[in-house]
């Protein structure tokens, strides 16, 4: 994947550091700050109608359920919606491999093929290059809503965000003084965290994060096997919770085992091909055995998402893959960028670059559905030592803490795809840009409440249904 941008890397630094002080023309910092939405802005419910057109019919009023639960809910669902009210704005110009959703609870511990617990992205469903404040601001906004959630005061949101802000802007200096391989390398590993917090050891941050690393090593895939299958009499086998999890027998009832069968290889077979020899020589050791469609997250709620049962050596020696519908990025009608044959190709590559460390199943295919429409997937392992923050339950000190981890991880997310240098020019040594996105955030976290309003309104008239599961 090629990541557009202005900068040439051979450029000396001298000549990226004023690309990226020139950049400052097309927008200033300052005018990051407050946002007003445009004039003829699209409807938010009829954005996210346009989504559920192509969403599974049966499971959209569960999307719409989750959503209204709360402004936070609502603003993890609302992806698109914010990405059309980015692209109007000034913009930097400065190029990076965008996550595309970086809200705060898409950060979280992961498991590296090394087995150590690394802070990372977690979720590349919109991933595309574009401008590298789109990610900061949705990171932004989205601290400032979790916050006021947790009922802060204006003076701890703001604090908040500019704390997330500032770890981006001075990691990203740290990074325009690196030789480039070492920005390649560059983790944020266990022992990175634990030297952040060095002097909070016996303080509640402290204490959080040797909790939550326990608990992301407990979500193993052996978990996941005990809590989603059961023995029956044709063997192990994916236990049925619809409307969340359901067989695919259940949905195909009409079909012959053998055509089920035939599917299920056809799958596998196609997404195996997208995997590198040793992994693909790795899942032959293993037989596809059940699949079943899961109810996932927020956003992606009536998306296509099977779970895949593989035995290996015997009932005993799970795998267990999740399977997910690709569709075209939200951010695509708003970045002018190049077009993908296959959406799971899109988002794994997306991933690859910008994540440290990858799942070693991570692969796509393209599957013809069960109404007989082709559709692009991408496949990883359904749980891996995954720890899941919680902001809805963290203090002012504690989500600042978190806020910073956040910030620092994506600045090394986009270190790697785009020019630190420039971006760090950019940035500057001020606080300016801190300010304003803290500004940033508390408007659009009002925009995003009266979003929230809107959805249930339509709900009140009939227009939309919801599902409180």
């Amino acid at each position: 994947m090629t990541v557009p941008s202005a900068f040439t890397a051979s450029l000396p630094p001298a000549e990226r550091a004023a690309y990226g002080r020139k950049a400052r023309k097309r927008a200033s910092r300052s005018c990051h700050g407050w946002y007003e939405p445009a004039q003829r802005r699209p409807d938010p419910t009829g954005i996210l109608e346009r989504q559920s057109a192509e969403r599974v019919p049966a499971l959209v009023p569960i999307r719409y359920g989750r959503m209204l639960e709360s402004p936070f809910r609502f603003y993890r669902g609302a992806a698109a919606v914010m990405a059309a009210d980015l692209a109007p704005l000034p913009s930097s110009g400065l190029q990076v491999q965008l996550c595309g959703d970086a809200h705060p609870l898409n950060f979280r511990l992961l498991a590296s093929p090394e087995r150590r617990l690394v802070f990372d992205i977690n979720d590349f469903d919109e991933t595309l290059p574009g401008p590298f404040e789109w990610d900061v601001k949705r990171l932004a906004a989205g601290l400032v809503i979790a916050a006021r959630e947790n009922g802060f005061s204006d003076k701890e949101q703001d604090s908040t965000v500019r704390a997330c802000v500032r770890a981006y802007r001075e990691r990203m200096r740290e990074f325009a003084g690196m030789p480039t391989l070492d920005v390649w390398y560059a983790q944020d590993d266990a022992d990175h965290l634990r030297a952040l917090l060095a002097a909070r050891a016996e303080d509640e941050a402290g204490h959080r994060l040797r909790e939550a690393a326990a608990k992301a090593r407990t979500r193993t895939h052996e978990k996941a096997f005990a809590k989603l299958t059961r023995v029956t009499a044709e063997g192990r086998r994916i236990a049925p919770d619809p409307p969340l999890i359901t067989p695919l027998a259940d949905l195909t009832a009409e079909r012959s085992e053998a055509r089920r069968e035939e599917q299920l290889r056809s799958l596998v077979e196609g997404y195996a091909r997208t995997l590198p020899v040793e992994r693909r020589h790795l899942l032959r050791h293993y037989r596809l055995v059940d699949m079943a469609r899961k109810v996932v997250g927020v956003g992606s709620v009536g998306t296509r998402c099977w779970v895949l049962l593989l035995l290996g050596r015997d009932d005993d020696d799970p795998l267990l893959l999740q399977a997910k519908e690709a569709s075209e990025s939200v951010l695509a009608a708003h970045t002018g960028g190049e077009r993908y044959s296959n959406q799971g190709r899109r988002v794994v590559t997306g991933q690859r670059l910008i994540q440290t460390t990858s799942d070693i199943f991570l692969g796509w295919t393209h599957v013809t559905g069960l109404d007989g429409q082709g559709r692009d997937f991408y496949v990883r392992q359904l749980w891996d030592w995954k720890g899941i923050a919680r902001p809805e339950t963290m203090g002012p000190e504690l989500l600042s803490l978190f806020g910073r981890l956040c910030g620092a991880c994506l600045a090394r997310a986009h270190a790697r795809s785009g020019d630190p240098v420039a971006l760090a020019a950019y940035l500057g040594g001020s606080d300016r840009f801190d300010r304003a996105l803290a500004e940033f955030g508390r408007s659009y976290a009002d925009q995003n409440e009266r979003d929230h309003q809107a959805l249930g309104a339509a709900r009140s008239a009939g227009r939309i249904e919801a599902r409180h599961l």
